[in-house]
């Protein structure tokens, strides 16, 4: 194993592209941290995510459960799952995200992107992270969620938490930290189900508790999950988006004057600047991958964000093309898994860029350090210090 494949090397995490194209001339290698076997070409990460059989995600709750945690609140979530398991909990999650659902919320969406947009218009030089990416997604879930405003910031907190639980070796301090976020997300979640169950709303919990066949383990080990989740797709989405704009002042520019283009703009930047990064899959037998033998019981990294780059696939794989033909699925994953809350994140970018694009005509750095997220599995700015430029009128 070559130590410089090393995913979570701090030049890799601010730029991964250079590392991923030299995995695709060695599609399938082993990499840090800790000798995951890394799939890096498109068709391969495509194969391995379409076959469940080979390429499990039962046992990944085990996998990355600490010595010092007793049980991972994620472990029996739909990503943890294979069919006929899969199968039974996504058909009975799944209409929260349906079409209908989405149109009945995007009217509230709407008017929350409009009030942070005005307040990011009138300072101009904001963290947009801080100011927009993240208050965004954190008050549409809390429409899922129906919590009191005043545990909104705690939603951040408890969702930093829970990613946090892989990290190898962390201080009593932030072990203590952890267990205590865990203890009030059960609580909080303890509360809304019994809440809901007294008197249904029209919102997640509510729908949970009315699909019949869910445990409550279940629904709150899905409450669990969707918590993060509901954060990092979007937030990363949304900072991502304007950092592409304002590294590539052509193509913003035809954005800035055409907002018709935020659909296929998104698009482009799924591709380019994918949110989710990579996926992980437990080996359940020798198998053969890209011409390399994969022992029983590795652990993959399928490194979506280097499909997105792959050359084999995508003309000029590392040139951000908003005239691209076609979106791409994959950076939502593919198969079984891919993520139920797809349309939710682009939905929430769509909304966040019009309510942006209608004040702002121009979008720069300020110079400050971009900050990145420290995941191999996620990728945005913790950080993204700019300054945009005004509508006449604004």
């Amino acid at each position: 194993m070559n130590a410089s494949l090393n995913l979570m090397a701090p030049d890799v995490r601010a730029n991964p592209y250079p590392l991923y194209a030299e995995l695709r001339r060695r599609p399938v290698c082993q990499v840090e941290p800790g000798g995951m076997w890394a799939v890096s070409r498109h068709d391969d990460v495509v194969a391995v995510l379409k076959d469940t059989r080979r390429f499990s995600s039962v046992g990944l709750g085990r996998s990355f459960l600490p010595p010092w945690l007793e049980r991972n609140p994620v472990a029996t979530s739909l990503v943890m799952k294979d069919p006929p398991e899969h199968t039974r909990l996504r058909s009975l999650v799944s209409r929260a995200f349906s079409g209908p659902a989405l149109q009945r919320l995007e009217a509230r969406v709407r008017a929350i992107a409009e009030e942070l947009a005005e307040t990011v218009a009138r300072q101009r030089e904001v963290d947009f992270v801080a100011a927009f990416s993240l208050r965004l997604p954190v008050r549409v879930l809390n429409l899922f969620f129906g919590l009191e405003p005043e545990q909104w910031p705690r939603m951040r907190v408890w969702a930093d938490d829970l990613l946090s639980i892989p990290a190898s070796h962390p201080t009593p301090e932030r072990i203590e930290e952890i267990r205590r976020s865990l203890e009030e997300m059960e609580r909080c979640f303890q509360a809304l189900l019994a809440s809901r169950r007294a008197e249904p709303g029209e919102d997640l919990v509510s729908e949970l508790l009315g699909a019949e066949g869910l445990t409550d383990d279940e629904r709150m080990s899905f409450l669990f999950s969707l918590l993060p989740a509901g954060f990092e797709t979007t937030a990363h989405l949304l900072s991502n988006t304007v950092l592409v704009l304002a590294r590539h002042p052509r193509e913003a520019e035809r954005v800035f004057a055409e907002p018709r283009l935020i659909p296929r703009l998104i698009e482009e930047v799924l591709r380019y600047e994918p949110p989710a990064q990579s996926s992980l899959r437990l080996v359940t037998e020798d198998t053969e991958l890209g011409g390399v033998r994969v022992p029983r019981g590795a652990l993959v990294a399928v490194l979506l964000g280097s499909a997105l780059r792959d050359e084999q696939r995508y003309p000029e794989a590392d040139r951000f093309d908003l005239d691209r033909e076609g979106p791409s699925h994959l950076p939502f994953g593919h198969g079984i898994h891919f993520c139920l809350g797809a349309q939710l994140a682009r939905m929430e970018a769509r909304l966040g860029l019009e309510a942006l694009l209608a004040r702002v005509r121009g979008v720069s750095l300020t110079g400050q350090e971009v900050s990145w997220s420290q995941s191999y599995i996620a990728r945005g700015p913790l950080r993204l210090p700019v300054r945009f430029e005004l509508r006449a009128g604004t």
